[in-house]
C-alpha cells in the first residue's frame, strides 16, 4: 500500500533542509546505506558499535532486518529522493520507505520513534530482542528505544 502524505513530504523537505547542515557530533561515525540498484543513498550518523533491535513482527521477520535508530537530525538523504514510496500496514504510523526500481526498503520511520529513523546499514552490533508480535506491551517493557531518535546533550 503507498501512503503519500505528510511523513513522505516530511521526510523530502527535512533532507533538503539538513544536507548542507550534516555536521559530525562527537563519538558518532557517519554510517553509509542504500538500496540494491544505487537510486537510494543515504548516510547517518550513529556510535561505532550499534545497539541493535531485531524483532519478531510481521514485516521484521520477513525482512529479517536488524534495526539500528538514529535522530531525524543525525541523517541524510543523500539521493533519491524521487526514487523512493512508502509503505505502511496496521495502525500506519510506521513508513517503509522503497526503491521504485528495485524495491529494497533502505531506511524508515519507525512506530516506536516517529521522530526519527532507522536503517540497516549495520558492521558491528549489540544486540538487543523486540516482542513486536506484542507491540504494545513490548514497548511498555523497552520503553528506553524511544529515546534511540534524541539528540544526547
Amino acid at each position: 500500500m503507498q501512503v503519500p502524505g505528510q511523513a513522505f513530504h516530511a521526510l523530502l523537505s527535512f533532507s533538503h533542509r539538513q544536507h548542507a547542515a550534516f555536521k559530525m557530533t562527537e563519538g558518532l561515525v557517519v554510517h553509509k546505506g542504500g538500496c540494491h540498484c544505487g537510486n537510494v543513498k543515504f548516510e547517518a550518523r550513529a556510535p561505532a558499535v550499534l545497539t541493535v533491535i531485531t524483532c519478531n513482527c510481521s514485516i521484521c521477520v520477513k525482512k529479517q532486518n536488524q534495526h539500528f535508530i538514529v535522530p531525524l537530525t543525525h541523517f541524510k538523504l543523500i539521493k533519491g529522493h524521487d526514487s523512493l514510496k512508502t509503505y505502511s500496514f496496521g495502525t500506519h504510523q510506521a513508513k517503509h520507505f522503497f526503491c521504485t526500481t528495485c524495491g529494497v526498503q533502505s531506511f524508515y520511520i519507525p512506530k516506536s520513534n516517529p521522530d526519527g529513523y532507522d536503517s540497516n546499514s549495520v558492521k558491528k552490533t549489540k544486540v538487543e530482542k523486540f516482542n513486536g508480535k506484542n507491540w504494545d506491551e513490548a514497548i511498555k517493557k523497552s520503553s528506553h528505544i524511544k529515546e534511540y531518535s534524541k539528540v544526547s546533550s
